[in-house]
């Protein structure tokens, strides 16, 4: 019960920010999301995360972003596992307010440690992800564009509660469908967070078929609310986009080790 009430609390604070403010200038997009994750066994407890994200604006006509990342997670008891790893990511220019100043695509660097719990209701599987970021943007030089002249630092903390319930029975299996849902805050602290304290928010949810227990594809509608760290500089106004779309992920573990 209290896992549900935290899913409308994210859900109202993410209407609220998007509906609180006036003095505030949107920039709508069109994206499409294309994720595969894949959670590989190296032993009982240890596992190797790889993870590749190619989003797109438009659906898929023009770039929005890339990202890869690697890491390693550790089951502590049955319902608890801790993770970290590192994130390569590139935000290219999109969009009426684009972050890519200058026209050429940016870089950013993350290291991330954090911390997943999962338990069940009834049919009902939920998992809270509290993840913290170490992230480095890289600030292209004003003449080229192109060169890191150096490199901003900034914190950021992120809470995802995602459920998934499956259709064809009381559990999961092989070759059913199931519907799945997650909602996940952003947070800015310390130093060089700028504006966006509230950095962002992502609202998914669709339907997804589980072909083993190693291999699920899952079609999603996706909301994104992302807050600019800069403000507007002709009008001096905080800048927020509000992306919708959709996200279609591919869930495949393989195992280097089995029971």
């Amino acid at each position: 019960m209290r896992s549900i009430i935290i899913l409308f609390l994210l859900v109202g604070l993410n209407i609220r920010f998007a509906l609180g403010q006036t003095n505030r200038i949107a920039d709508k997009n069109k994206i499409g999301w294309f994720v595969y994750e894949g959670d590989h066994a190296l032993s009982k407890k240890w596992k190797l995360h790889t993870e590749y994200q190619w989003r797109r604006i438009d659906y898929i006509k023009s770039w929005q972003q890339s990202l890869a990342r690697v890491g390693f997670t550790y089951q502590i008891l049955p319902q608890v596992k801790v993770g970290a790893g590192y994130t390569s990511f590139i935000t290219f220019p999109y969009g009426g307010y684009p972050t890519a100043e200058t026209g050429d695509p940016f870089p950013e660097r993350r290291l991330h440690q954090d911390i997943q719990l999962s338990n069940t209701m009834g049919r009902v599987a939920l998992q809270h992800r509290f993840r913290l970021e170490q992230r480095w943007l890289g600030q292209l030089q004003q003449s080229t564009g192109k060169n890191v002249q150096s490199w901003e630092y900034q914190n950021r903390i992120r809470y995802q509660i995602a459920l998934q319930v499956p259709l064809q029975g009381l559990t999961l299996d092989d070759q059913e469908w199931y519907i799945n849902f997650f909602d996940e805050l952003f947070l800015g602290f310390g130093k060089n967070v700028g504006q966006n304290v509230y950095n962002q928010n992502r609202i998914s949810g669709g339907l997804g078929y589980q072909f083993t227990d190693d291999f699920q594809v899952e079609l999603n509608y996706l909301y994104q609310i992302t807050q600019h760290a800069e403000t507007d500089p002709v009008s001096g106004n905080n800048v927020f986009e509000y992306n919708q779309g959709f996200r279609l992920g591919v869930v495949y573990n393989f195992k280097f080790f089995k029971n």
